[in-house]
């Protein structure tokens, strides 16, 4: 990013910034979610319980659908933060300091509207905790939609490597209900799995995961798999976050991703105004985000 002297939010460049793209590297959820534009700080997005289909006899009447059919609400958060640059760092470094603060706060981001989003233990507030994560969602009773918590959610019962059994276990729970899609499921999985899925093998002695080469991804189960470093549990949204290992089958068109505005960023010259004094311009950055999962019937978590 070059410098900017003007007060004013530039948005990074979705095709070619580099901010953008290591964002959208380390982040499962900005990289699989459905995009949904936002034009003001809340939103509501369509959900159904699905649509029933039956045979309608020659010259019949056709039967009407009683499925549920409501919204999920999409509030805008903004994740951001600042940093002081001295003028002598910008102007005598040979290295661009300005692009690599940015691309340094694109992937602490990356990581914690992962873990927002995924594996957050705790009930929205807005602020540490910005959204329903998946994790609380499949933890709380909706009778609404007839699903009862913690249904799809495993937990390992031992300390070391989950079993083949309790991976079977949690898959089979999306595999079982009316949204599975086959054709679109993702697992989304802290890289702490890799070590113990090496290991796990199925009756026969196949594996069951198997790594990717060039331009295929890892699998389980033949499912794709993409790592996040945000999916562990925490008490509230971190982009370091030190509890257990998750691993998510989702179906990515019920991650609802609400874009507002950014990535994006201000260049404050440190001779305007006050900071004039110390020598020191701000670099301001931030994005504005929403995020809910379609149904806790369409997906399913492992606690590893």
């Amino acid at each position: 990013m070059a410098r900017n002297t003007m007060e004013a939010w530039i948005p990074e460049e979705w095709e070619t910034s580099r901010v953008v793209q290591s964002i959208t590297q380390i982040s499962a959820v900005e990289a699989l979610s459905a995009r949904i534009t936002m034009g003001s700080d809340t939103k509501h997005v369509p959900r159904t319980a699905g649509m029933d289909v039956a045979v309608v006899a020659k010259g019949g009447t056709y039967g009407e659908d009683t499925s549920l059919n409501d919204e999920v609400l999409l509030s805008a958060i903004k994740f951001g933060k600042a940093v002081r640059l001295a003028e002598e760092d910008i102007d005598d470094s040979v290295a661009n300091v300005i692009e690599a603060k940015m691309i340094g706060w694109g992937k602490s981001y990356a990581k914690l509207i992962d873990n927002a989003s995924l594996a957050v233990s705790a009930a929205s507030n807005g602020t540490t905790v910005p959204f329903t994560s998946l994790y609380q969602l499949l933890n709380t009773t909706d009778a609404t939609l007839s699903y009862t918590g913690g249904t799809n959610i495993t937990t390992a019962a031992s300390t070391g490597a989950p079993t083949y059994g309790e991976f079977s276990t949690a898959i089979g729970s999306v595999e079982t209900g009316d949204y599975f899609d086959p054709g679109n499921m993702v697992a989304i999985a802290h890289p702490a799995f890799r070590k113990s899925l090496r290991g796990v093998v199925d009756g026969q002695s196949r594996p069951i995961f198997l790594q990717g080469t060039a331009g295929t991804p890892d699998t389980i189960f033949d499912v794709p798999i993409r790592w996040s470093l945000g999916a562990k549990l925490a008490a509230t949204a971190t982009s370091a976050p030190t509890g257990r290992p998750l691993m998510a089958f989702v179906n990515p068109e019920l991650m609802l991703l609400g874009v507002r505005s950014g990535p994006e960023s201000v260049f404050i010259d440190g001779r305007d105004g006050l900071s004039a004094l110390t020598d020191e311009s701000i670099l301001k950055m931030r994005a504005r985000r929403g995020w809910a999962y379609g149904h806790p019937n369409g997906a399913s978590i492992l606690v590893g």
